[in-house]
């Protein structure tokens, strides 16, 4: 009987501290949402180191003519892809993960 009241108890205390009961799930979202952005900064920092070290070697490098137009070719195509990652960056978009936040935060009937 008394391990029963502490079950209800602990049970009360994790709906007061949320509101619904996910007490959980809740932190595990919120560290899954930290370490996706870290990993799609840590991308886009990537992706932005190369585009500069491409521009500093196409005008302030001596290159051979072959190689120049492979470094345009590479350039043009990181155009693109900055292209993405700025939209991605800037963008409204639809989150799955704000939607399961959202659903979680839904008082329960």
């Amino acid at each position: 009987m008394e391990y029963d009241n502490q079950i209800s108890e602990m049970a009360k205390a994790t709906t007061e501290v949320n509101g619904n009961g996910n007490g959980g799930q809740h932190g595990a979202i919120e560290k899954r949402k930290k370490w996706n952005f870290f990993a799609r900064f840590f991308i886009s920092g990537v992706i932005f180191s190369i585009f500069f070290l491409l521009v500093y070697v196409l005008f302030f490098e001596t290159v051979q003519d072959t190689y120049r137009d492979l470094i345009n070719i590479l350039l043009g195509t990181y155009v693109a892809v900055l292209t993405k990652t700025a939209d991605y960056w800037f963008k409204d978009k639809d989150d799955p993960e704000h939607k399961e936040t959202e659903t979680l935060n839904k008082p329960s009937e």
